[in-house]
């Protein structure tokens, strides 16, 4: 007996298996440490059937109880199988047990005892319980790493699309430009001087128009794939907002009522003043015409900080904020979600390009801020430009392009250009402004002719030719004769190796922005 009952403590022991013996004769519970220990009860106290009870989780009390007294029934004499928690009396641990036995009876039909195995499944419960988890957030989990996955193609798709529209509008640009300087420089000069009958004025008028609205459509394309030429400066943002006052209410109509509110003591942003300008007009029509019955305009400027997550995405760090707001129409989710897509309008078939937001999200971006929209339907629409603060005051520069449009230069001009029409054009134009022309097809025909001893009072020269380019030729000139002034006239697409220092011109160009130019460069 003792051999036997010493295998049994063994295989007992060996499988981390308790048993329990209820005597029910006695009312005596017999538990060895393991069991105890699966209900938190230290080896050496003694326990009840009270303790049992007692120690169950209260949501496992009711059917535990059920099959106990299921299994003492002479009658069902059912097999007492049930996993419950248990709630440790002296640590108040949490655990999970699955028991296991019958009941014994007599002849006559009694219960004597109920006798049988505990086991702790704690680990399997909390494993079971984890692989459910799982299970019922797997479907979400792929959800969401299918939709991180498409966002993060979907960004690689529209930045691919960026560069692809930046190459081809640099191009197409660089090679529209060249065929509209002569266009838009003869057309100037043409109506500057008067030529033809009254039918043929309006004639050249006409081209002109749409000469200038080709021009503009480069630059808001050149704009909106970030790849135009900008003079980043310190500019005052109080005095430009303000000075735009009067423009923007001739713009937009005496039914718009246009309020400016300019904050004050306003730091200098970094920013292109003319392009701005250009940006915060295109805003304030697109205002206008969202409010055909009338309604309000507002302008207004304020330095804000922006911290980490903002809605603007932008790096924390001080902005200028501008705000462009009006009472108009609205947009609705699907419109604001495709505000800034280029060429996508709401005006209509030859109302608009498409490319005014998109030129502005551009431009602000390129300066290093951004832009943000806010719009309801049939509440109005208030657009943000955030622009970073400026490190230095703006300081007050003349308005050369004012007081040069009548102005007068002498002196000989070597003009550098591959395209002979342009180099015609131009020549024509600096002939009128008083200057003798000797011309050059190339940056090394113009370095041939200045080492020869061709004595020449400015150069005038385009950036991108076959060879060596403006920019390059202008170094070298700086270096031989560093006191003659230099222009580099580019297109817009013209970036890569631009000597950021150099006077520059962008194509295409009138007779009186070449004037303030070199009004500009000389004095």
């Amino acid at each position: 007996m003792r051999e036997s009952e010493e295998r049994l403590r063994l295989a007992v022991e060996n499988a981390e298996i308790g048993f329990w013996d209820v005597d029910v004769v006695n009312d005596l519970l017999i538990w060895p440490t393991r069991t105890k220990a699966m209900f938190g009860i230290s080896a050496d106290v003694p326990v009840t059937m009270a303790d049992f009870y007692a120690g169950l989780h209260p949501d496992d009390l009711e059917a535990t109880t059920a099959a106990y007294l299921a299994a003492a029934d002479p009658v069902q004499r059912a097999l007492y199988e049930v996993d419950y928690r248990t709630v440790g009396k002296e640590d108040g641990v949490l655990r999970w047990v699955a028991a296991k036995g019958r009941g014994v009876f007599d002849a006559l039909g009694r219960c004597l005892r109920v006798a049988g195995t505990a086991l702790d499944i704690t680990a399997r419960k909390q494993a079971e319980e984890a692989l459910r988890d799982l299970n019922a957030t797997l479907e979400t989990r792929i959800a969401e790493a299918i939709a991180e996955r498409e966002a993060a193609h979907e960004a690689l798709r529209q930045s691919q699309k960026m560069e692809a529209m930046g190459q081809l509008t640099g191009g197409v640009a660089h090679d529209f430009n060249n065929l509209l300087t002569p266009i838009v420089g003869s057309l100037d000069m043409l109506q500057r001087k008067g030529v033809g009958t009254e039918r043929e004025q309006r004639l050249i008028a006409g081209a002109a128009q749409s000469a200038e609205r080709a021009r503009v459509l480069v630059q808001r394309l050149l704009a909106f794939a970030r790849r135009q030429p900008l003079q980043s400066v310190a500019v005052d943002i109080a005095l430009l907002v303000a000075g735009m006052g009067d423009l923007v209410e001739s713009t937009t109509g005496p039914q718009i009522k246009v309020v400016v509110n300019v904050a004050s003591d306003l730091p200098s942003a970094r920013a292109d003043p003319n392009q701005l300008e250009m940006a915060l007009l295109n805003l304030s029509v697109n205002a206008r015409d969202a409010m055909p019955d009338g309604g309000t305009l507002r302008i207004s400027a304020r330095a804000e900080p922006v911290g980490a997550n903002h809605r603007s995405g932008l790096s924390p760090g001080e902005y200028i904020r501008i705000s462009v707001a009006d009472t108009g129409s609205g947009m609705d989710e699907v419109t604001l979600a495709r505000a800034i897509e280029p060429f996508f309008s709401t005006k209509g078939i030859g109302k608009g390009t498409g490319l005014g937001l998109s030129m502005v999200h551009g431009l602000v971006s390129q300066l290093g801020g951004g832009l943000t929209i806010q719009s309801r339907l049939d509440m109005g629409t208030n657009i943000e430009l955030w622009l970073p603060v400026s490190a230095t005051r703006a300081e007050g520069v003349p308005d050369h392009q004012r007081a040069a449009a009548g102005a007068t230069h002498q002196g000989v001009a070597l003009l550098v250009d591959d395209e002979e029409m342009v180099r015609m054009s131009t020549a024509d134009m600096l002939a009128e402004l008083g200057y003798a022309i000797i011309e050059a097809n190339s940056a090394e025909e113009a370095l041939r002719l200045l080492d020869s001893g061709t004595l020449v009072d400015i150069v005038v020269t385009d950036h991108l030719m076959p060879g060596m380019t403006g920019t390059d030729l202008a170094l070298r000139v700086r270096l031989a004769r560093p006191q003659l002034p230099i222009l580099l006239v580019s297109g817009y697409a013209e970036l890569e190796g631009i000597d950021a220092k150099l006077p520059r011109l962008t194509k295409p160009f009138r007779k009186d922005e070449l004037a303030a130019t070199l009004t500009s460069l000389l004095h």
